[in-house]
C-alpha cells in the first residue's frame, strides 16, 4: 500500500486499556502454553497497531510541521504515550512472571525477557507526568528548528538548505553561511538553554522517583543497554582519545595543507575537505534515487525486492522544503510491514548517504518484518546503526555513478569522515554523562563543559569567538542530546563495527556481504555483543578493534591522497 493511502486513526488509549485487560485476563487464566501464547500474540498485535498509528502521525508531522491536524495528533500522542507504556509494562510483568516462561524462551528466545526486565526497571506510572512534559519539550525543540528561515544569498532558507553553502569552496560564501546559521542558533540560545534545562531536571526527577542517583542509570535502562555498562563506555572513550584522536588530528593537519588554511581550523574552514570543493553528487535527486535503486538490485535478490517495495509504495520523502522538520530517520509501519525513509536532500554528499544509511535501516526492518513477536524484529540501537553505517560502505560499489568525476574524492572524504566522526560522537556522549551527573549546573557551565571537551576530542578546531560555533555552544544543534539521551555513542560503537566490515571488503566484498547478511538476519534475537560475534568482528570494547581500524583507515587514506 502506498504511504498516502495508509489510513491514520487516533490511537484510542481507552479502548487499548479495555483490550489490555481482556488479554491479561486470558493470559492469567490460560491452562496451557498454547492458550497463553494466543493471548501474548493478541497483545503483540495491539502494540503493533498503536505503534503504527503513532509512527504515521509523527512522520506526517515531520513532513509538514505546519499541518495543524497532525500537530494536534502529535500533541495527543505526547500526552498518551506514557499511559500506553504503563499498559505495556503491566503485560510484560505478567510475561516475565509467567509459569510458561520456559516454553516462551524455548520458542521465542531469552532476549525478550532480558529486555522486558530492563523495561520494568525503566518505567513506572509515577513518572508519567514528567515523561509527558519531556515529550512536549522535545516537540517544541523540533518545531523551533523547523521554523528556521535564515536569510542568505537573497532567499530565506531552512537549516538543511544551508548545508551546501556551509561546504562551499568559496571561502567568503562558506564562512558567511556558518555565520548566518550560527546567528539563528544564537538568537534562540536562551530558549534552547531553557528547553534543555527543563529536560535535564525532569529526567533527573524521574530517576530519583525510580530510586536512581541520577539519570545516567535510567538513561542506560531506557536505551536497553543489555550487555555493557557506563564503565565499558568510559573505557571506549579512553581508547578513542588514545587511538583515534591523534590520527584524526593528523588528517586535519593534512587537510590544512590541501586547502591552504591555518591550523587549528575554524568550524567553517574545517568543513572544506578539498580546495576545489567537496565531492558533490552528479545529477538531481531523481538521479541519486535511481542509482540507489540500481545499487540494491546489484547487491542481492533480497535488497532488490526491498528497494522495489520502497519505490512502488512511495515510502520515502527526501526533498527539503519549508516547514519540514530537519534531519533524517527511518521508521516503520508494523501493520503494513514496511519501513519509511525521511530526509532532507540538500545537494551535498549527504544525499547519497541517505540512500545508503537510512536504507540500511529500512532493509534491516524489511528483512525482519515477519519475525514474531515484534520485539524480536529489531535489535538495540547500536546494532541498528551497524546496519546503516555498513551499508554506506557497500554503497562504494556505485560511487562512480553517484559522484562521477568526484568519486575518488567521495571515497576519501567518506572514510576520512568515518574516522573523524568517532571523536565527535564520543564527545557528545561524554558531555551527556557530565551533564546528568551534575543536573543542577547552569547553562553557561554546560557550555563550558562542551568547550573543554572540544579541546580533548577535537583539538584541530579553534574557538574564535564567532557566534554559536566559535563560542563553543554547538551542542545545541545536536538533536539527539535533546530528544534521545545517550543514543549518540551507539553511532561510535557501530562505526567501529562498520569500519571492520570495510576492512573485510578490501579483501573480499562477498565475504563482507555474507557476514553482513548473517548479522541482519538475526534481527533482534541477540544482544549487541552477540551480534558482533555472529558477524565475526572484534568487539568495540576490545581496544584492539579501534586500534586496527584506525591504522587500516590511515594507511588507505595515505595511499589514496588526492
Amino acid at each position: 500500500m502506498k504511504f498516502s493511502e495508509m489510513k491514520y486513526e487516533r490511537p484510542d488509549i481507552g479502548q487499548a486499556k479495555v483490550n489490555a485487560q481482556e488479554i491479561k485476563d486470558a493470559f492469567l487464566s490460560a491452562e496451557t502454553f498454547e492458550e497463553a501464547e494466543k493471548a501474548f500474540l493478541d497483545w503483540d498485535r495491539v502494540v503493533s497497531h498503536i505503534d503504527t498509528m503513532m509512527s504515521l502521525a509523527y512522520t506526517r508531522n515531520s513532513i509538514d510541521t505546519t499541518d495543524q491536524f497532525y500537530e494536534n495528533e502529535v500533541n495527543y500522542i505526547d500526552e498518551q504515550s506514557p499511559v500506553f507504556a504503563e499498559l505495556e509494562q503491566s503485560f510484560i510483568k505478567l510475561l516475565v512472571d509467567s509459569r510458561f516462561r520456559t516454553q516462551f524462551k524455548e520458542k521465542y528466545g531469552k532476549l525478550m525477557f532480558i529486555n522486558g526486565e530492563i523495561f520494568l526497571k525503566s518505567f513506572s506510572p509515577e513518572i508519567i507526568p514528567e515523561t509527558q512534559e519531556t515529550n512536549k519539550l522535545e516537540t517544541a525543540y523540533q518545531k523551533l528548528l523547523a521554523s528556521a528561515q535564515i536569510e542568505f544569498e537573497g532567499e530565506k532558507r531552512t537549516i538543511s538548505q544551508m548545508n551546501p553553502f556551509k561546504e562551499s569552496a568559496n571561502d567568503d560564501i562558506r564562512r558567511r553561511a556558518w555565520l548566518a546559521e550560527g546567528l539563528f542558533y544564537s538568537e534562540h540560545g536562551a530558549e534552547l538553554d531553557n528547553i534543555y534545562d527543563k529536560m535535564v531536571h525532569l529526567r533527573d526527577k524521574m530517576s530519583k522517583k525510580l530510586g536512581y542517583d541520577n539519570f545516567v542509570k535510567l538513561g542506560y535502562l531506557q536505551m536497553t543497554r543489555n550487555c555493557y555498562t557506563p564503565e565499558d563506555i568510559a573505557q571506549f572513550r579512553k581508547a578513542v582519545v588514545r587511538y583515534i584522536v591523534p590520527i584524526a588530528d593528523k588528517l586535519y593537519k593534512e587537510q590544512t595543507e590541501r586547502t591552504g588554511m591555518s591550523y587549528p581550523l575554524s568550524f567553517a574552514d574545517a568543513a572544506l575537505k578539498f580546495r576545489d570543493g567537496n565531492p558533490v553528487p552528479q545529477g538531481n535527486a531523481s538521479d541519486i534515487l535511481q542509482t540507489g535503486k540500481e545499487l540494491y538490485h546489484e547487491l542481492s535478490p533480497e535488497t532488490a525486492e526491498f528497494i522495489d517495495v520502497m519505490f512502488e509504495n512511495e515510502l520515502m520523502d527526501v526533498l527539503s522544503k519549508k516547514g519540514k522538520a530537519g534531519g533524517g530517520y527511518c521508521t516503520q509501519f508494523a501493520d503494513y510491514k514496511v519501513p519509511f525513509i525521511f530526509s532532507n536532500f540538500n545537494g551535498t554528499a549527504d544525499d547519497v548517504e541517505v540512500i545508503t544509511h537510512e536504507a540500511g535501516h529500512a532493509f534491516a526492518f524489511y528483512s525482519a518484518r515477519n519475525i514474531v513477536p515484534s520485539a524480536n524484529q529489531s535489535p538495540t540501537l547500536e546494532s541498528c546503526e551497524i546496519h546503516s553505517m555498513t551499508m554506506e560502505f557497500f554503497g562504494w560499489k556505485k560511487s562512480d555513478q553517484f559522484f562521477g568525476k568526484d568519486s575518488k574524492k567521495f571515497r576519501y572524504s567518506h572514510l576520512f569522515s568515518a574516522i573523524t566522526f568517532i571523536p565527535y560522537g564520543t564527545m557528545v556522549d561524554h558531555f551527556q554523562h557530565l551533564v546528568y551527573e551534575n543536573p543542577d549546573i547552569t547553562p553557561e557551565q554546560r557550555h563550558d563543559i562542551w568547550r573543554k571537551l572540544l579541546s580533548v576530542y577535537m583539538p584541530w578546531l579553534k574557538l574564535d569567538g564567532s557566534p554559536f560555533y566559535g563560542e563553543g555552544k554547538g551542542w545545541q544543534r545536536q538533536i539527539h542530546i535533546y530528544e534521545n539521551p545517550f543514543y549518540y555513542i551507539d553511532y561510535c560503537l557501530a562505526q567501529t563495527a562498520a569500519l571492520e566490515f570495510w576492512v573485510i571488503m578490501q579483501s573480499s566484498y562477498d565475504e563482507a556481504w555474507k557476514r553482513y547478511m548473517n548479522l541482519v538476519q538475526k534481527a533482534g534475537t541477540q544482544t549487541f555483543t552477540e551480534l558482533i560475534e555472529t558477524a565475526g568482528l572484534k568487539s568495540p570494547f576490545d581496544e584492539n578493534a579501534l586500534k586496527e581500524v584506525a591504522q587500516a583507515a590511515e594507511n588507505w587514506l595515505k595511499n589514496n591522497k588526492l
